[in-house]
């Protein structure tokens, strides 16, 4: 009989303390991944992987070491905590590692409010090559496309669950759902790629294969003849596609481990603008179906609902209870961690809130400027902020989309940039970062 993951963590954290540990958690996942990739109609490549990791993080005073294993007997999880315990003894000490205090820990959680898992059965692979097909035929059928270099559809189904010798104990299902195109226009040296793609964690909200394939066509068309944009200061427009990035870089900065080993470029910053005082960043770890969403973090800590940034005030740090414990603060709830690896901070669900205006609206506003809808690359310094990255996407004159672009350079330095950002109304609601597209007046263009 198959044991459930809460008795192998149990049994787990058993041996752990029988190895001579002081305290421990495990982090258990059982999952399985289905993935099928379709080209010419046909079937190219399908795989399906099945199995159970285990994660054991050990505590001998302020020592601590992780070890992980995906075999679950018992002498395995026998010799995996007798090896844990050993290599513990032997790492330098850490002042901020720990477990968290009883009294911290999440409880009464509503698990079923997040509609974390798809109740649907597994799609049959079938199914799933039927929708590939679909999305790769309609790709083809747009005039222009010349060929669809790859479409994949998948399937993703994980348990997880987390103990502690503190008293923790909690998990949870996911499922997930994911369908992707990339179409080829032109030929020889002159073509161009663009993708469409969806995620979601219930089928029924997947869109469908048809206008997958048809958006991946459309967007490839428009990049053939692409130009080198002219070289100057510009406004530029970041795609809804791409503009969470920039939010990301926010984010980075933001980190609890960027702000405990003092680089960043927000050291210093707290309390202060960052964002324009229209806008706030909110982080939302109960958005049902969402891929962000939990009842609790990687150290048992309760999730939070909390703005990052409020009236564009820059209002707290990203926190676990290390990087919480180096900077004299308290964990945000914000750990996350994967079997072989000790917890971190991270960001859940997010949004930043949206603008009046249109993508259209705001291509008719900026006048002469580059909508950016792919970048490649990224030289970020994250002590000063000083920004710069490869783009491609659209010249804009007049107010209107005139050609495709490419080969060019944007750079700037995020902390002029952000204040200034003015948002759309065009953010996907379903995804985890809820950015809309965002305009910055400007900024430096490297180009022909």
């Amino acid at each position: 009989m198959t044991q459930s993951l809460e008795e192998l963590g149990q049994a787990l954290l058993a041996q752990a303390r029988r190895a001579g540990a002081d305290a421990a958690d495990v982090l258990a996942v059982r999952g399985t991944s289905v993935s099928i990739d379709v080209r010419g109609g046909r079937l190219e490549h399908a795989e399906r992987a099945e199995g159970t990791d285990l994660g054991l993080r050990v505590l001998i005073g302020k020592r601590q070491a992780i070890v992980s294993v995906s075999d679950t007997s018992e002498r395995t999880m026998a010799d995996m905590a007798e090896r844990a315990v050993a290599m513990a003894r032997e790492a330098p000490e850490d002042p901020y590692a720990g477990l968290a205090d009883p009294s911290e820990l999440a409880r009464d959680w509503d698990i079923d409010a997040l509609e974390l898992a798809d109740p649907a059965p597994e799609p049959d692979p079938a199914a799933l090559q039927a929708d590939a097909v679909a999305a790769e035929a309609a790709a083809l059928a747009v005039d222009g496309v010349s060929q669809v270099s790859d479409t994949s559809a998948a399937y993703g189904a994980h348990e997880i669950w987390m103990l502690a010798t503190n008293g923790f104990s909690g998990g949870y299902r996911r499922t997930s759902r994911g369908l992707s195109c990339v179409a080829i226009a032109g030929s020889g040296t002159g073509m161009e790629r663009d993708y469409d793609g969806d995620s979601r964690t219930f089928q029924s909200d997947l869109r469908s294969p048809e206008e997958i394939g048809t958006t991946a066509g459309h967007r490839a068309i428009e990049r053939l003849n692409p130009r080198k944009p002219k070289t100057g200061t510009y406004p530029v427009l970041f795609d809804e596609r791409i503009s969470s990035s920039l939010i990301g870089h926010l984010l980075g900065a933001a980190n609890g481990a960027a702000i405990a080993r003092g680089s960043s470029w927000l050291i210093g910053r707290l309390g202060q603008q960052v964002l324009p005082k229209a806008l706030s960043l909110m982080e939302d770890p109960f958005r049902p179906r969402a891929a962000g969403s939990r009842p609790f973090d990687g150290e048992g800590l309760p999730t939070q609902r909390r703005a990052l940034v409020e009236n564009g005030i820059l209002t707290g740090w990203t926190l676990d209870l290390s990087s919480a414990r180096k900077l004299g603060l308290t964990s945000t709830g914000n750990a996350a961690r994967g079997a072989s690896a000790p917890p971190s901070p991270a960001n859940w669900n997010l949004e930043l809130t949206q603008g009046a205006q249109s993508r259209a609206d705001l291509i008719r506003d900026m006048g002469t400027g580059l909508l950016v809808t792919s970048m490649i690359g990224s030289t970020i310094n994250p002590n000063t902020g000083d920004y710069s990255r490869g783009a491609s996407g659209f010249w804009i004159e007049n107010g209107e989309i005139a050609y495709p672009v490419n080969e060019c350079t944007i750079a700037g330095n995020l902390l002029e940039m952000l204040p200034r950002v003015v948002p759309g109304n065009d953010a996907r609601p379903w995804l985890s970062r809820v950015v809309p597209s965002l305009l910055i007046e400007g900024m430096t263009l490297a180009g022909g």
